[in-house]
């Protein structure tokens, strides 16, 4: 593996990816996940679409396909961004936010799953991951909607939400053409009593399910 070429590859990511003000109105959310099959061989990507702000289903989709990058901290975006993106291209419309698994500007490059996937569509995407990948923060208050600031190199690069009470918090950062400020806001916007905002969980769900079956 040439991890120097990936690195660059990231850096010239970190370097496209712009974090300014929503310059669109939101109107259709996405949440983008995928499940694997127990030998990493497969993939079942998975993508909804839901209307903003109430968060009705649009429509859904899921894909087989192969899998080509193997998991390597850190460089998780080579492994899933073909994959998200071969689903994107089989939505009939395009959303105005993407919410992934997996972290954005909160990395040790700046280039996370949602930077790398941002940057590719040219969307605003937000990255709400499970644990942190890089910089520094205290652990917010055990209430609903408490968080802290997560900070790199004495930059805001995202935030610690907790998004359910008595749950692990979740790491939000933004991948692309939206603030760290306005991920957050998103983020808990989206949020229906779970630890995940809806799109994300519903993501998931639609990914765990295609797996079973077609695994069993």
């Amino acid at each position: 593996m040439d991890f120097e070429r990936l690195k660059r590859i990231q850096e010239d990511l970190a370097r496209k990816a712009c974090f300014r003000p929503l310059q669109r109105e939101i109107r259709v959310v996405a949440g983008m996940d995928v499940a694997y099959s127990r030998n990493s061989e497969r993939a079942y990507p998975a993508m909804v679409l839901m209307r903003w702000p109430d968060l009705e289903l649009l429509e859904e989709i899921t894909l087989l396909e192969s899998v080509n990058f193997p998991y390597i901290p850190g460089y998780l975006s080579f492994r899933e961004v073909p994959l998200l993106k071969a689903v994107v291209a089989r939505v009939a419309q395009r959303p105005d936010l993407i919410f992934v698994d997996g972290q954005g500007l909160a990395h040790p490059r700046r280039a996370g799953l949602a930077v790398h996937l941002g940057v590719e569509l040219g969307l605003p995407t937000i990255g709400c991951a499970k644990r942190p990948l890089a910089g520094e923060f205290v652990w917010p208050e055990e209430h609903f909607g408490a968080t802290s600031p997560i900070l790199f190199h004495k930059e805001v690069v995202g935030y610690v939400l907790r998004s359910r009470k008595g749950v692990k918090p979740i790491f939000v950062s933004p991948g692309n053409l939206i603030t760290p400020e306005e991920a957050l806001d998103y983020t808990l916007r989206a949020l229906k009593g779970f630890r995940l905002p809806e799109p994300l969980r519903k993501a998931h769900l639609l990914s765990v399910k295609a797996r079973k079956s077609h695994e069993g």
